[in-house]
């Protein structure tokens, strides 16, 4: 593992011992087209499962997200025996990874912070390294907190027993806490999911919502629209005493953060919608 990406000891002047990242849609941008090749293995899965029409599919997909936070929560909350291995395998499986490229910028700013920085995402373990490794910042990370951390007995029980565990229900919120060591009001939690964020200023942890520059909810206490802003946004999280931590560094990865985003205005001309 890089030396850089391993945690460090932070002066109490900063407000962060450690820092809680979401991933999908919010380490990488929804413009690329996970989110909705997602949606569609969904549907088929419904499809092929239930034998229902696109349409019957799509419809049933938003309403189980909308109750349930997940589809494969609201399938088996109804009582189907979907097993969650087999479900991410089917929905994740075949996703188209290629889109997601390296990030030398996000791992040149990762590396300038020496806060633990954890993984807590809905997702499976096996979708989160890939996700990880695609952008070339898994070694960033002290761990991952993902789906088999909320569920770890899930295969065991019977559908309808108990119920699939995500953000942002509060236990889920209480378990990526626990499972870090982490204190809530020395933490910041980033999120592309305003519901994510008001769960997790509920259990005390400061918020960063990620989508946006403006705070759209008095229960976020930052808003950024990527998390290449860090540096601009939030830049206390280098503060040691009175300084800047490693100050050379954060301004050569905000340079050249700055340098990428002008490059892409003058390429595109228009974003890829998702």
């Amino acid at each position: 593992m890089d030396s850089l990406c391993k945690s460090s000891r932070q002066s109490s002047s900063s407000p962060f011992d450690a820092l809680l990242f979401d991933m999908d849609d919010t380490l990488y941008s929804y413009k690329i087209g996970i989110g909705q090749a997602l949606k569609k293995n969904i549907d088929d899965f419904i499809m092929e499962k239930f034998g229902f029409s696109e349409s019957e599919a799509s419809a049933l997909r938003i309403e189980l997200f909308r109750k349930y936070g997940s589809s494969l929560a609201g399938l088996r909350a109804l009582g189907h025996d979907i097993d969650a291995d087999e479900y991410h395998s089917f929905v994740h499986g075949r996703l188209p990874y290629h889109l997601i490229e390296p990030d030398s910028d996000l791992r040149s700013l990762l590396l300038t912070i020496h806060q633990r920085k954890i993984i807590f995402t809905n997702s499976d373990r096996v979708h989160a390294v890939k996700v990880l490794d695609r952008l070339g910042i898994r070694d960033c990370f002290e761990r991952i907190i993902c789906f088999e951390t909320m569920n770890p007995n899930l295969s065991r029980r019977r559908p309808g027993e108990v119920p699939v565990v995500l953000k942002p229900a509060m236990e889920a919120m209480n378990i990526a806490v626990v499972s870090a060591g982490v204190v809530p009001r020395r933490t910041l939690f980033f999120d592309d999911n305003i519901q994510n964020i008001v769960a997790g200023n509920a259990i005390g942890l400061r918020t960063a919502l990620v989508g946006t520059s403006k705070r759209t909810s008095k229960e976020c206490d930052y808003a950024l629209e990527k998390v290449s802003d860090l540096i601009r946004v939030i830049p206390e999280i280098w503060f040691i005493g009175n300084t800047e931590v490693d100050d050379d560094k954060v301004m050569a990865s905000s340079n050249r953060t700055r340098n990428s985003e002008m490059d892409s205005s003058f390429l595109a001309s228009t974003s890829v919608g998702a």
